[in-house]
């Protein structure tokens, strides 16, 4: 998988970015990628979230966008990859499970232990990245796959502002905090990761995760 790294992207010019990316892996000009790159403040959310899990004001913009899962913010100090990986040989499921499993890998390299939790019937969906205890989410993951491609990925929080998040359902869980590399590193009284050096461990665990079978 071959790894591309972006700077501050706007999210709109990154999702017509992405559309194109889509399409040349779906014609076969193109490998697997996974984008690293952030953007500025911007909430966004799917057709399945009710105007009820939104913010009712804020200078924030509101971003409907065509992936799965529900409301969340993207903003400075957050680390976006957007995986534009063929996912036949991986299997819609495996694939998701998968990126959970490499995420947590690299977070488990760079000291921060994490888990992935079982979304129980009929309730809303626990896919993402979780702190031990199951209680704090530190990675949320919302994707999308037509024509065997997958699109959108995840978002870590390396050290954003946490606060925009407490002002709507994030991910439709309105009882769970999320937390930071950051806030974990200042809790255990140790050096926060620099971006470079969570890339690197992200991209370096992921393309071995997700090699194709």
């Amino acid at each position: 998988m071959e790894r591309v790294d972006l700077g501050e992207v706007p999210y709109e010019e990154a999702q017509q970015a992405m559309r194109g990316w889509v399409g040349e892996r779906q014609r076969g000009e193109a490998g697997d990628r996974l984008f690293l790159l952030s953007h500025p403040p911007v909430i966004t959310y799917s057709a399945h979230t009710g105007a009820d899990e939104l913010p009712s004001g804020g200078d924030i913009p509101l971003v409907e966008v065509d992936r799965g899962g529900h409301a969340t913010y993207h903003g400075p100090g957050q680390l976006i990859g957007y995986l534009i990986v063929g996912v036949r040989d991986l299997g819609p499921g495996d694939f998701v499970r998968r990126t959970e499993v490499g995420l947590i890998k690299a977070l488990d390299g760079l000291g921060f232990p994490a888990v992935r939790r079982e979304t129980p019937p009929g309730a809303d969906s626990l896919v993402g990245v979780w702190t031990p205890d199951g209680r704090r989410k530190l990675v949320s993951i919302g994707m999308r796959i037509r024509g065997g491609v997958s699109s959108h990925g995840f978002a870590l929080n390396v050290d954003p502002d946490l606060a925009p998040f407490s002002t709507f359902a994030a991910c439709r869980l309105p009882e769970v905090p999320m937390t930071s590399l950051a806030e974990l590193a200042a809790e255990a009284g140790r050096p926060a990761p620099g971006e470079a050096e969570v890339r690197d461990a992200v991209a370096a665990a992921l393309t071995e995760e997700l090699k194709p079978a």
